[in-house]
């Protein structure tokens, strides 16, 4: 692979990132600014492809100093930046308080960010058997219809994220906070889905600027 500086800027992970932000960045990516420079073999971001390849994204914040010495000829300084790195990330998130939905109104709080959307917004929010959120995801945006919203792009991050059951909502831009037959359609075919692979519904709330409409309120789900 070519040296990093040899690569456009645009596809430099720093360089990315500054113009991008994070979350456009690949774990790969990420991880090569960590690590900042490669080895006599591998250029930064394929060290970095093999290090994820060897240990995996989940098992590699478990990962210790010691192991990581151990592979592709990786030096004590850029294996404490990343044990360092992670043992950070698990203490700042342990102080993150999750949030726990208990209601409609719960979930309604929670969507402000897209209640006034000119565009229409689909929201899961995969939660734990306490009913308290793992991850919030946007899985698209546009007008509503059965094609847009596909089961597998709302279960998988469930699967991924151990969801015990999920929260499904979108907002309506016109302000009518009724359910369309659209609406009615993709809930019906979502709880389907839901059932088969062992993952609740517990509801599907649409929201608007000033009011909202929950399927679980109205015994729709």
């Amino acid at each position: 692979m070519p040296k990093i500086k040899d690569l456009p800027k645009i596809d430099r992970p720093r360089e990315k990132l500054a113009k991008y932000g994070p979350e456009k960045l690949s774990n790969s990516e990420l991880l090569a600014i960590l690590l900042r420079t490669g080895t006599k073999e591998y250029n930064v971001i394929e060290l970095s492809k093999r290090i994820l390849s060897k240990f995996g994204s989940k098992k590699l914040p478990e990962v210790s100093y010691a192991e990581l010495k151990k592979v592709f000829g990786l030096g004590s300084a850029k294996a404490c930046e990343i044990v360092a790195c992670f043992e950070l990330g698990k203490r700042l998130l342990k102080s993150k308080k999750a949030n726990l939905y208990l209601s409609s109104q719960d979930v309604w709080q929670e969507l402000k960010d897209i209640r006034g959307k000119k565009k229409e917004h689909f929201v899961v929010l995969y939660l734990n058997t306490r009913n308290q959120e793992i991850e919030k995801e946007i899985i698209s945006v546009g007008s509503l219809n059965a094609n847009l919203v596909h089961p597998r792009e709302v279960f998988e991050p469930a699967v991924q994220n151990l969801a015990a059951q999920i929260i499904i909502a979108h907002n309506h831009p016109s302000g009518d906070p009724e359910p369309s037959k659209d609406d009615l359609e993709i809930t019906k075919r979502l709880v389907k889905a839901g059932k088969i692979l062992g993952i609740e519904i517990i509801d599907h709330i649409i929201v608007t600027k000033n009011d909202f409409f929950s399927f679980k309120d109205k015994k729709l789900i």
